[in-house]
């Protein structure tokens, strides 16, 4: 291999490692991971926080939502501290969780991670979120407290024309 062909190669290595950067989001939110049984109805109690999200299958339903008023006999894990991946992501990609969790893997940070169409979610007990991002940041990627944003509210529909009598 020539010279200038090692070059190229280890230029190409550190584009690929620097595309492999990722920027996460903290949210400030203390959230909870709670176990419902199969076909649960959503319990008034499940607020909507920066992330809520309901996950059905034959054996449970899970929930994942605002933990402050969470009942304490609900089967639970909290309090959670959710990154989000800065995105949209687009969904062709392969390797972003494992590129993000190795780290915690590495650190002993359990997580609970959750998909959306644009983002990925990475949920870590919030006595280990500072453990979780000094790990990522080790690894060259940036965490920083989430902006807030104002949801979009639908569109209203149009006014229906009366018809004529």
């Amino acid at each position: 291999m020539t010279e200038q062909q090692q070059s190229e190669q280890q230029e190409t290595g550190q584009q690929e490692q620097a595309e492999r950067l990722y920027k996460l989001q903290e949210f400030p939110e203390r959230l909870a991971v709670v176990r419902l049984a199969p076909g649960s109805e959503i319990p008034a109690w499940a607020e909507s926080s920066s992330i809520f999200s309901v996950t059905a299958t034959a054996t449970e339903t899970s929930v994942v939502c605002a933990g402050r008023n969470v009942p304490t006999k609900a089967v639970a894990q909290k309090p959670m501290t959710a990154f989000a991946v800065q995105g949209p992501l687009d969904l062709a990609l392969v390797g972003v969780l494992a590129e993000l969790l190795a780290p915690l893997a590495e650190a002993n940070v359990s997580v609970f991670t959750l998909s959306t169409f644009d983002t990925d979610w990475i949920l870590v007990p919030t006595k280990d979120a500072e453990r979780a991002a000094e790990a990522w940041r080790r690894r060259g990627h940036t965490v920083a407290p989430a902006v807030p944003v104002k949801p979009s509210k639908a569109p209203k529909a149009a006014p229906r024309k009366q018809k004529k009598k």
